[in-house]
């Protein structure tokens, strides 16, 4: 190929891109014709939607625009989504006609574009303007209808509580919670702390008596043997080793008299800061691990096998979620629970030709879930979760023991009474950030002793209290009952 001809398509080329960059560009002034090459034919756009303003209307409703030049010619492009009537040269009425987008341009006497505008007609949200303005006349909430029927929410609110009223409001005037967007921004979300006090109190009260019987009596030829055992199955066992024995001639009697009285305590008392709406979680306790089934590697010969732990928790667990719905006032929900390890139902697993056992324990549960509105400050107690559960069971020889006073030779009685109650105080407070020269650590004013104040004095720390005491006490001395529970 000649260098003609390569100049040639490079010169074809540049006018094509030229004409192609004058279609993309047909907003902005045309060249001047003598700059085209000859033959070059300059598209300009004269009205686009690039050079529109938006302009939204309601079904029947008008706009009044006044224009800078006379008007010579009006473009609609759908006259049955708006119409515009022209009351005087350079006055114009749009006016919506049916749900829909159209466009509308005005062109003077030469034919250049005066204003274009982009018309949204949308459903008459006047009087959901209204009521929001009525119930929430401090928020900056505006409504906008988008589309056909769908309508949108954006502003600002000042909680989560009013942002989520103002889609309420919308939603039942507008016929259908679906078409309503919330684009409504929270300026400042408040934060809940809740203090939660988590108290119970557990009880237990065994009481077991039994004897157990051993002898022979020979009468004749004939001899007689017997031998009672004591089962005490209430509780499956005794309660001790250390028994009374004593023996008439040939008969053995151990006496097994045993009591226990025991009360358990459980206080947890966690506070939890959270952002309005949102959910935090406490948990103090542990887990511990049961077995959830076999992994075997089937490639060896014998296969070999794996047992697979998972590991449930158990202890004081706390979960709630708060949402400020107007000063001073929360909905709460709240979901608490305390579970321990317990004996009862537990299960046994021994594995097919082995002589080791593994039990697994299982959980003791009492939970409380619910849901209510107080104020800031106010406590919550749910309380009345008692528990009693009273177990007793007489084995013995029967007809002999229903002898009175020496039938009780002849059987043994096993009581059992639980006792067991939950309370849990919950308090709500709308807080705020605090600077940190406010908070206080718990190992303030504390300092390690000195060498001679360790080994001499047997001290292990100088200073506890406040920084800047020499030497501090608590102060005052402990006041209320203390000592054993007797019952």
């Amino acid at each position: 190929m000649s260098d003609r001809g390569i100049f040639s398509d490079m010169t074809t080329t540049s006018i094509r891109s030229a004409a192609f960059a004058a279609l993309i560009l047909g907003g902005f002034p045309a060249a001047p014709a003598a700059d085209a090459p000859a033959g070059m034919q300059v598209i300009q756009v004269a009205a686009s939607e690039a050079t529109s303003r938006f302009v939204p209307l309601g079904i029947g409703k008008s706009v009044a625009i006044d224009l800078p030049r006379d008007i010579k010619d009006v473009l609609v492009a759908d006259p049955k989504i708006a119409n515009a009537v022209v009351r005087t040269s350079r006055r114009v009425y749009m006016i919506g006609v049916e749900v829909g987008q159209t466009n509308i341009f005005f062109f003077d006497a030469e034919g250049r574009q005066i204003a274009g505008f982009d018309i949204a007609v949308t459903r008459d949200l006047n009087g959901v303007r209204g009521a929001l303005k009525q119930m929430m006349p401090d928020a900056d909430i505006r409504i906008e209808g988008v589309g056909k029927d769908a309508v949108m929410l954006s502003g600002s609110a000042a909680s989560a509580a009013e942002s989520q009223q103002a889609y309420d409001i919308a939603s039942r005037l507008v016929g259908d919670g679906t078409k309503v967007v919330n684009g409504i921004t929270v300026r400042g979300r408040d934060q809940v702390m809740l203090k939660v006090t988590v108290a119970e109190v557990q009880r237990d009260v065994i009481k077991q008596l039994g004897i157990d019987l051993s002898g022979s009596f020979n009468y004749g030829t004939s001899v007689v043997n017997f031998n009672t055992t004591n089962p005490f199955s209430a509780t499956g066992q005794a309660l001790s080793d250390s028994y009374l024995t004593g023996s008439v001639k040939s008969v053995n009697a151990t006496m097994k008299a045993m009591e226990r009285a025991g009360v358990v305590r459980t206080l947890a008392e966690p506070n939890l800061t959270a952002i309005s709406g949102e959910t935090a979680t406490f948990m103090a306790g542990g887990e511990f691990p049961i077995p959830s089934g076999l992994s075997c590697d089937t490639t060896r010969s014998p296969p070999v096998c794996q047992p697979q732990i998972e590991f449930k928790k158990f202890g004081v667990s706390l979960m709630f979620t708060p949402v400020v719905m107007s000063e001073g006032r929360i909905s709460l929900k709240v979901m608490t629970e305390v579970s321990d390890l317990s004996t009862d139902n537990a299960m046994t697993l021994q594995a097919t030709g082995s002589t080791t056992s593994l039990t697994v324990p299982s959980i003791r549960t009492r939970r409380a879930d619910t849901t209510v509105e107080i104020p800031s400050g106010g406590s919550l107690a749910m309380a009345g979760m008692i528990q009693e559960q009273t177990k007793q069971q007489i084995n013995g020889i029967p007809g002999l023991m229903q002898i009175p006073v020496l039938g009780t030779l002849f059987k043994s009685r096993d009581y059992v009474n639980r006792q067991s109650e939950l309370m849990v105080l919950v308090t709500p407070y709308v807080v705020r950030a605090v600077a940190q020269k406010q908070l206080s650590r718990p190992d303030d004013g504390y300092a390690d002793p000195n060498d001679p104040q360790s080994v001499l004095l047997g001290r292990l720390n100088r200073i506890y209290g406040s920084t800047g005491k020499t030497e501090a006490k608590p102060a005052g001395d402990y006041r209320g009952k203390y000592g054993f529970i007797l019952d």
